[in-house]
């Protein structure tokens, strides 16, 4: 099986491969906060900070019936301004550390031709030496304004 810097390992039959990853125990939970802080500033401003992204950045994204990649920075900022062309706000959003990075969950809104809609997101981030080296990104799709009403009228959620 592949080793990748002694991080991941795939291990399974053929035809069936599992990916084991190590924990790295020199994250601290400030790089933690900061990183999550600073990718919200992303989402909200477009400015990237310059300790954010390791300069080999890796992202996977899914969105419904598609699915992007990007191997460096440049690529994952040309995916953010095809997908969302204008900033966005962070309504809620979750943060929890894992052992290799964390994981963010949030609900983003955002203007698009006079109106505002909505998408609901969940992303692991790997880090290293205090940047976010891969983000694996999972997007419900955008909610235009009528699926944002549609839903309203037909679900009560118990929590936002």
């Amino acid at each position: 099986a592949e080793v990748d810097e002694g991080r991941r390992r795939e291990h399974g039959s053929a035809g069936h491969p599992v990916t084991a990853v190590v924990a790295d125990p020199a994250i601290p939970a400030v790089d933690v906060e900061r990183l999550a802080a600073q990718f919200i500033d992303f989402l909200e401003t477009g400015a990237v900070a310059p300790d954010l992204f390791a300069d080999d950045l890796f992202a996977d994204i899914s969105v419904p019936l598609w699915r992007y990649q990007a191997g460096d920075q440049d690529g994952v900022l040309a995916i953010r301004r095809e997908t969302h062309p204008a900033p966005g706000r962070v309504v809620h959003h979750r943060l929890d550390p894992t052992p290799t990075g964390f994981v963010l969950e949030f609900e983003e809104e955002w203007e698009q031709h006079g109106e505002r809609w909505r998408a609901r997101e969940m992303i692991r981030f790997d880090v290293r030496d205090g940047r976010i080296v891969e983000m694996s990104v999972y997007c419900t799709g955008d909610w235009s304004p009528q699926q944002i009403a549609r839903h309203a009228e037909t679900v009560t959620l118990l929590r936002p």
